[in-house]
C-alpha cells in the first residue's frame, strides 16, 4: 500500500474494501481495472464461504482475500477490521471507479471536518428511466443524505471505529452506515462518478425496481422501521428466496 499524496497536506493510505457474493469471472476484470485505477490502495475482498474460485480469480490483485459469514454489512465488517488504511473505501465487485478516485477521496479527506463521502453514480444505459434512477439517487444523497452502497462510500478509519461499523440489519445498512458517519461531522459527494451495473433493473425490471427505490427511499427517510422495509422490499421487488437485500 502506497501513500497517496496530492501537495500541501498529510499523505495517506487508503484501503478499499470489496463484498463478493456469486461474482464468478466478473471478479478478476474488475480487481484489473480497480488496480489500474486505484493502484496505491490496499485491496481486501472478502468473499462467502460457498463463492467459487475466488483464489484463483485473485491471485496477483487483491492484497487480502478473507472468507466470512454471508452478507454485505458482515464482509464489509471483516474487511475493515484487517485493513491497514487511513481511510476506508467500499466498493462493489460489479462497477467501474472513476480516474483519480483516490486523489478526489484523499482531497475530502484532508479537511479535518470531513467525516467521509461518497461519488455520484450512472448507468451505462441511454433509457430515460436510467437517467430518472440515477438523478434521483444523487439527489437524495444531497437533499436527504439518503445514500446506498453503490455510490462508492469511504470514511476515516476512526471514524468507521466510532460509529460501530456497519449495522446488522436486513436492509439498507449501507443508508444507515452513511446516516452514522454524517452523525460525526461533514460528508460530502464527489463530482466523479462510479458506473454502476444496471443488473438488477434488467432482472426486476427498471420501471419496477425505480419505483420500488423511491417508495423505499421516503418510507426511509419517514424513518418506517427497517425490518417493514424489507418485508416491503421482499414484496415488491424480489422473486425467489434470497434474503432481502437491496442490489446497492
Amino acid at each position: 500500500m502506497k501513500l497517496v499524496n496530492v501537495g500541501g497536506g498529510r499523505q495517506m493510505t487508503i484501503s478499499i474494501i470489496v463484498p463478493v457474493l456469486d461474482e464468478g469471472a466478473l471478479i478478476r476484470e474488475f480487481l484489473e481495472h480497480l488496480r489500474e485505477r486505484a493502484s496505491a490502495a490496499e485491496i481486501i475482498l472478502v468473499h462467502s464461504p460457498d463463492s467459487e474460485d475466488v483464489q484463483e480469480q485473485t491471485a496477483g490483485l487483491a492484497d487480502r482475500v478473507l472468507a466470512c459469514a454471508r452478507g454485505r454489512g458482515v464482509q464489509m465488517n471483516a474487511g475493515a477490521a484487517v485493513a491497514g488504511g487511513d481511510a476506508f473505501w467500499f466498493v462493489h465487485a460489479d462497477c467501474r471507479v472513476p480516474h483519480g478516485c483516490l486523489k478526489q477521496i484523499t482531497r475530502v479527506l484532508q479537511d479535518p471536518r470531513m467525516m467521509g463521502g461518497c461519488f455520484r453514480i450512472s448507468f451505462p444505459r441511454r433509457q430515460l428511466i436510467y437517467r430518472v434512477s440515477d438523478l434521483g439517487g444523487n439527489l437524495a444523497v444531497e437533499l436527504f443524505g439518503r445514500c446506498y452502497g453503490d455510490h462508492g462510500i469511504f470514511c476515516r478509519r476512526e471514524v468507521f471505529i466510532a460509529v460501530g461499523g456497519y449495522p446488522d440489519v436486513p436492509i439498507l445498512e449501507d443508508a444507515e452506515f452513511y446516516r452514522r458517519i454524517r452523525r460525526r461531522g461533514r460528508t460530502r459527494q464527489l463530482s466523479s462518478k462510479i458506473i454502476t451495473s444496471p443488473r438488477r433493473y434488467q432482472e426486476v425490471g427498471p420501471y419496477r425496481l425505480t419505483a420500488s427505490y423511491l417508495l423505499l427511499s421516503l418510507l426511509y427517510v419517514w424513518h418506517v422501521p427497517i425490518p417493514i422495509l424489507a418485508r416491503i422490499y421482499d414484496r415488491l421487488c424480489l422473486c425467489d428466496d434470497e434474503p432481502a437485500r437491496l442490489p446497492n
